[in-house]
């Protein structure tokens, strides 16, 4: 796999694209029949197909329901599946049409928010139409997210899907708030590159065979995973209209480095997962809306359209990429990736001008972010290990949030900087010296990545930090271990400017649960700490406990809600390790191990999840 940067270019004949018929219809009654719409989401799919084939590029065609009773739509796909190789596919988004609001009597669109009765009813109507019409059933399909249930019922009944877009990474709150706190479309916690959705849970990765749906899932857009974690991640992907709506390009000469960088940065990633590499660029009509979109005119969504087909086309031409359909892909993904390989990315800022540099990691237990302006602090940890069953919909718990929760995030709980009273969210560790204490979320550094056997290591460059009368200089190196849900960190005290001297290392994490910045019910969440029989434990009553084990190596918390066990362990004998419970004002738990130690020493934590029934 070398080397081997894939792309995946999907195109969407979306009669009635999202946004355009208010601007289309100039303040006229709505009509989603309106001949000037239909005419329009031609052209442009017209348009968007012709520059991926100049340009050397193969395509997937995702019909929408709507597009199945337009005869040119389906003309043009059968003419393009047999001249270019596109695949034709089927799209779960571009519902909505005159003939599907006679049908089901409502203005919802979003696949996975209708109850599970409507959604089975919904995927027979547009599958059963798309046979109709092409005598086939497809290979792929996809909208900006889809829960297990519709997935095991798709590739139950339709056996021939193979791949879908199932997630929109990090379109949670953060986009919410950007949309004028309007667009109920929650799914936060997911891969940012492809990945074996599990039957329970379609952002956590399946573990083995028995949990694997039948799909290979690939991400709706890729996103800058740092601009986007930090901001609004509609403003940072290689969609080109992405980045007009973030405003990141010259006003003058209309040119956007950004977006090719954001492109090299993911075929950077195969130098962390194996040599291969993914992207891809999925670009509904409605972007390319002839009255413009954002403050950006026609002529600027069009050249940027055309710019970044051609340095795909560039690419290709130099043997530098390989276009594949979605059904090529899953084929591709199945036979070079394996269940438990985790996905990586070391990334740094290629916007702002900062030195800032994040470690992503994903893989069937957990995903982790690792902030190294925070002196390698964990600052956003999903626990997959969990498989946590999430129904969403209509008549589930969930009707619009579909996210993965979190033990750590720090955009919606604070993290390491943080209100006078109270914590937020964090895995970090203090150095402790006669009375002062220095948290190395303050100790800015950079990481290295390295792979040795089924090891995933982050090295951080040494920090410096500061007492009264003593210096020390510590390395942090964190150790993902394949097939494990276990994390490795390493304190490693290089010097000291006085080597007698001995420093107290207090390894802690505050985690809580959640899919929002709004605090959840804590009752019911067990601590307890200790080893060899000997045991502390809080059952969590908000009232600012704490306890703690001389020699104890392990403190850990079980989170009913989500059913997940959190264990913090040390391999030490001459550590204590603690819990505490917070409060109402700060409702966190945090786990923790402390640990007196001397120049040239080490102190090794881990950190483990589990499903807890």
């Amino acid at each position: 796999m070398e080397n081997t940067f894939v792309v995946n270019i999907i195109h969407r004949p979306e009669m009635v694209p999202e946004y355009a018929e208010k601007v289309t219809g100039h303040g006229q009654a709505e009509d989603l029949g309106r001949k000037a719409l239909l005419t329009e989401s031609l052209d442009i799919f017209r348009f968007q197909q012709e520059t991926a084939h100049k340009n050397g590029l193969k395509t997937t065609i995702q019909m929408t329901y709507a597009s199945l009773f337009n005869e040119e739509a389906v003309s043009i796909a059968k003419e393009h599946h047999e001249k270019y190789g596109d695949e034709i596919a089927l799209s779960l988004l571009g519902l909505p049409c005159t003939e599907f609001r006679e049908k089901y009597k409502t203005k919802d669109f979003c696949i996975w928010m209708f109850s599970m009765e409507d959604k089975k009813a919904i995927v027979d109507d547009v599958f059963g139409k798309f046979h109709e019409i092409f005598g086939f059933y497809p290979q792929s399909t996809g909208s900006y997210y889809m829960d297990a249930e519709l997935i095991n019922y798709v590739k139950a009944t339709y056996p021939s899907v193979k791949c879908a877009v199932a997630t929109c990474w990090e379109e949670g709150p953060k986009a919410y708030h950007t949309c004028n706190n309007s667009w109920y479309t929650f799914m936060d916690g997911g891969p940012w590159n492809p990945w074996i959705p599990s039957k329970t849970n379609t952002h956590a990765p399946a573990a083995n065979e028995a949990e694997d749906s039948g799909i290979v899932a690939i991400p709706h857009l890729s996103r800058d995973l740092l601009a986007c974690y930090d901001g609004n991640g509609s403003n940072f992907g290689t969609h080109p209209q992405n980045v007009l709506r973030g405003m990141i390009y010259d006003s003058k000469t209309w040119e956007y480095p950004y977006l090719y960088n954001l492109i090299d940065q993911y075929r950077h990633l195969a130098k962390y997962n194996n040599g291969y590499s993914y992207n891809m660029m999925f670009v509904g009509p409605g972007w390319l809306n002839k009255m413009g979109r954002w403050e950006a005119p026609y002529e600027l969504l069009k050249k940027s359209y055309e710019d970044g087909m051609a340095y795909y086309g560039e690419l290709k031409k130099k043997g530098e990429l390989v276009d594949m359909t979605m059904a090529e892909f899953a084929d591709f993904y199945r036979a070079n990736k394996s269940y438990t390989e985790p996905e990586c990315a070391l990334w740094k800022d290629i916007l702002y001008g900062s030195n800032k540099q994040l470690f992503w990691y994903t893989d069937p237990y957990m995903r982790v972010c690792v902030n190294m302006d925070q002196g390698g602090a964990i600052v956003d940890l999903r626990p997959y290990a969990a498989k946590l069953e999430w129904p969403v919909g209509i008549g589930t718990p969930h009707i619009t949030d579909a996210s993965y929760p979190f033990l750590i995030q720090e955009k919606y709980r604070a993290g390491y900087f943080t209100h006078y009273a109270g914590e937020g969210t964090i895995r970090s560790a203090k150095v402790c010296y006669n009375g002062e204490e220095v948290d190395l979320a303050l100790c800015r550094t950079h990481a290295t990545f390295s792979q040795k056997d089924k090891a995933r290591i982050i090295t951080l460059d040494p920090v410096d930090i500061e007492f009264h009368d003593l210096t020390v200089k510590l390395q942090t190196v964190i150790t993902f271990e394949e097939g494990s849900s276990d994390i490795r960190i390493d304190r490693n005290i290089l010097e000291m400017s006085n080597p007698d001297a001995d420093v107290t290392i207090n390894e802690y994490m505050v985690a809580c649960y959640g899919t929002t910045e709004y605090a959840e019910d804590m009752l019911g969440i067990k601590l307890a700490t200790g080893s060899d029989g000997k045991y502390e434990k809080i059952d969590y009553e908000y009232k600012c406990r704490e306890a703690s084990v001389a020699g104890g190596k392990l403190a850990e918390a079980i989170i009913p809600q989500i059913k997940t066990k959190v264990i913090l362990t040390s391999d030490s004998d001459d550590g204590e390790s603690y819990v505490r419970e917070g409060y109402a004002f700060s409702p966190m738990f945090t786990l923790g191990f402390h640990k007196k130690i001397h120049d040239k020493e080490v102190v090794s934590t881990w950190l483990k999840l589990e499903r807890a029934n």
